[in-house]
């Protein structure tokens, strides 16, 4: 639930104004807050709960696409890692072939100079090998903006230089699971 600073309600909220701007309706939204999937930058989650939670968040919901971060978790930070080897522990360790054909793209973590050069990376990333590659027109990447505007409670002096330069705001690049 985003509870690190004991903020976990203003951030629900947050989350939801996000989703708004981005289209998504808030019954669309779903926020896990469990004991055991604290938001802590320094704690690895529980890989068999957490993949047991992604699946039957898949299975209810019907998702045909899993986006998520890979093994570096875009910013090293270890819950989004956790996300990362509890839906590769899905896939690949409990062999997880759903029926209705879910796929699973994982975001490309970049070095932090690529990360902050904004759309000069789409000249780099277009030579690269991936399986997607996704380039946001201006208004979209206003749109991402404005969203992330939403996260008051996490815009820090660096997230408003992320605002400003991350290329993930303008392209990404992702692999099939």
């Amino acid at each position: 639930s985003g509870n690190y600073y004991n903020q976990g309600e203003i951030r629900k909220k947050e989350l939801e104004q996000s989703c708004c701007v981005l289209g998504i309706p808030a019954s669309d939204v779903t926020v896990i807050d469990h004991r055991d999937l604290p938001d802590n930058p320094a704690v690895e989650w529980d890989t068999q709960l957490l993949a047991t939670l992604v699946l039957k968040h898949i299975e209810a919901k019907n998702i045909s696409l899993v986006v998520t971060f890979d093994a570096g978790g875009v910013s090293g930070h270890a819950n989004h890692v956790s996300v990362h080897t509890a839906v590769r522990y899905s896939v690949c360790t409990l062999l997880w072939v759903p029926p209705w054909g879910c796929r699973v793209l994982v975001l490309e973590s970049v070095s932090l100079f690529r990360k902050y050069i904004s759309f000069l990376d789409v000249l780099i990333s277009c030579l690269l090998p991936r399986d997607a590659l996704f380039i946001l027109t201006e208004e979209e990447t206003e749109q991402a903006k404005r969203a992330m505007r939403c996260h008051r409670s996490q815009l820090l002096w660096f997230r408003h230089l992320y605002l400003l330069f991350s290329r993930y705001l303008v392209v990404n690049s992702l692999r099939l699971l």
